[in-house]
């Protein structure tokens, strides 16, 4: 029996970590449709990220505007790129994890693109403790005109299961995962139009209750704007998928519960610390 000190302990914690980082491979999904105008930030701030084991698979639906030409441009910065008519989002964020090798796996959007260089680096130290199964951090809202203008931060540093009732998730932008979770428990239900992401996350937070591990650091910068934020009808459809998602998860909730979030994203737009 080898009996450790506490500097002997240190050492070898650190020697333990450094050599799961090793053998840490990271996947990053991109899907697009016609994003030419901003796919090339995505790309950008996936490669220049400092930790180097990453796959970056970008799964396009058959674009009209370049954007093949695009990804052909930036080949050698990604592992994988598709181009062919898909089912939806969702349909392609499924086709790029069965598609990716990595233990670890994260999606970005792509008209997203991630605050620092050291984002991924500290999400697979979060990583290197094995009793975290997930990791998410903040997001902020930039202005499309003006990437450095924050309009509104995302905290998700108050959030924990019991959220899901009154329309809160994780950022999924900043959610990374273990993979042998979609292969335990599947992968996004494609018969969602946009709120599928809200219902994995359900799926894998509360009702599996996958250990999580909140940074509080800010991710990823999200262009203001997208598919469930743009516009009172994509709100309406995105809310009744919410709650659709909660009650088949056995989670109890309804309308009068969700739509106070509304009120709260007011007090988002000082947060910009």
């Amino acid at each position: 029996m080898v009996i450790w000190g506490s500097g002997q302990s240190a050492i070898f914690k650190f020697q333990l970590t450094e050599l799961f980082l090793a053998f840490m491979k990271v996947s990053i999904i991109t899907v697009c449709y016609n994003s030419a105008a901003h796919l090339e930030d995505a790309i950008r701030s996936v490669a220049n990220q400092e930790y180097g084991d990453i796959e970056h698979i970008v799964i396009d639906g058959d674009s009209k505007d370049g954007t093949q030409n695009l990804l052909e441009k930036h080949k050698q910065s990604l592992a994988k790129w598709v181009s062919e008519p898909d089912e939806g989002i969702y349909d392609a964020m499924n086709k790029g994890i069965s598609m990716s090798d990595g233990q670890i796996i994260g999606m970005l959007n792509s008209d997203d693109f991630y605050y620092d260089n050291r984002v991924i680096s500290r999400v697979v130290q979060a990583f290197a403790d094995p009793a975290v199964d997930a990791v998410f951090g903040d997001l902020i809202f930039v202005d499309p005109k003006n990437l450095e203008r924050t309009v509104r931060t995302y905290s998700s540093r108050k959030w924990h299961p019991g959220k899901f009732a009154s329309g809160y998730m994780p950022a999924h932008p900043t959610f990374f995962v273990r993979r042998e979770f979609y292969e335990k428990y599947g992968l996004f239900e494609t018969d969602y139009k946009i709120a599928a992401d809200y219902e994995m996350l359900i799926r894998l937070l509360y009702v599996h209750g996958l250990k999580y591990a909140y940074l509080p650091i800010k991710m990823v910068k999200m262009r203001k704007g997208g598919v469930s934020s743009n516009g009172f009808r994509s709100n309406i459809l995105l809310n009744a998928e919410i709650v659709r998602a909660c009650r088949t998860h056995g989670i109890k909730t309804n309308a009068f519960k969700i739509y106070p979030k509304y009120f709260n994203k007011v007090f988002e737009l000082f947060i910009h610390k």
